[in-house]
Formats: structure tokens, sequence, C-alpha cells
């Protein structure tokens, strides 16, 4: 279950109720899925194949197709990050900028850990969204944000798209984000 960590004041908000009320509050959608329903030989499993990556989508094609309906989403796909990755530290580096986008980056965690960092708003400032298996975020257009791997470096994530391009980022420069 995801939690949240305010920087600037390090409180943190657990719970699924409090999750989504705080994340609804920074126009964050924040919903849980099923992660049980992944085949317990992938639950654990960080380097996937084409074949694998296509039996992760079918097991969410319900909830994906839910969403992308209510969202308007037109793509998607899995995302598999760990230190079986190649360049895994050159590609956390893309990632680990602020940034935004002219579309709502999605993601629903079917497996490991991460966290999304994002500028909320003038009085809460900065904050961690740490997710696990089951989380499923989505950062709207336009909003500074980051996403990383937590210490564990594992996460398989479906990512969703408006755009067939899929993932651009557009620097955003603030002078008052101070990496934790």
């Amino acid at each position: 279950m995801a939690e949240i960590r305010i920087r600037n004041t390090n409180e943190r908000i657990s719970g699924e109720a409090n999750v989504k009320a705080f994340l609804d509050k920074q126009e964050v959608l924040y919903e849980h899925w099923n992660a049980t329903k992944l085949p317990v030989e992938l639950q654990g499993k960080f380097s996937l194949t084409d074949e694998e990556k296509s039996q992760i989508l079918a097991t969410f094609d319900e909830e994906i197709r839910d969403l992308a309906s209510r969202r308007g989403y037109q793509t998607w796909d899995i995302v598999a990050l760990s230190d079986a990755t190649p360049n895994l530290d050159e590609l956390l580096k893309k990632f680990e900028q602020v940034h935004t986008h002219t579309e709502d980056e999605v993601r629903a965690i079917t497996a490991g850990k991460g966290i999304f960092i994002i500028k909320g708003t003038d009085d809460v400032g900065y904050f961690d969204v740490e997710l696990e298996a089951g989380d499923v975020i989505s950062v709207p257009e336009h909003k500074p944000h980051f996403f990383t791997l937590m210490e564990n470096r594992q996460i398989v994530a479906v990512r969703l798209f408006i755009e067939t391009e899929g993932w651009i980022a557009h620097p955003f420069e603030d002078p008052t984000f101070q990496k934790a």
C-alpha cells in the first residue's frame, strides 16, 4: 500500500483512504489493484521476456481497459527495471530529474517498489509517494515530478499513455527542489 512522506515536514501519511484523500487534493489519481492476481512466478521476477510482459498485460487487462476508457489512454506497455537492466544507473539519471509531461504519467505497479517525487501545492512543497505492487498512480500533465527506484532497485509497472510516442519529458528547473 502506498505511503506518502511530505519532504519539508517529514510527516508520513499511510492507509489507502488517507493516501487517496491527500493525493486527490494534489490532483493526483490513486487507485489500488489486486496484485495477487499476478501468477506467483511473476510476482518476484524483474527481468521479463516479451511473453511474460504479455502475460502481465493480459492478467490486468480488465483494469487497464477500465482506466484507459475513463482517462483517454490509448496505448500501454510494461517497464521492468532491476540491477539486471543494462545501464540502469544511466537510465535512472534520466528519470531522476524534475520534469513535466504534456500528458499524465501513469504507473500501475505489478511487482517491486518505486517512488514518485511530486511538487505539491505551495503549502505542501515536494512529497514522496512510495509505491508497491497493486498501487496505481497518475501524475497530471504539467505537474513537476520525477520517478526513481527504492532501495531494492526492482520494479515492474504497466505504463499507460495518451500519445502513441510514449514517455516524453520536459525539464523543469526548480531552485527550491532539494534531493533527499
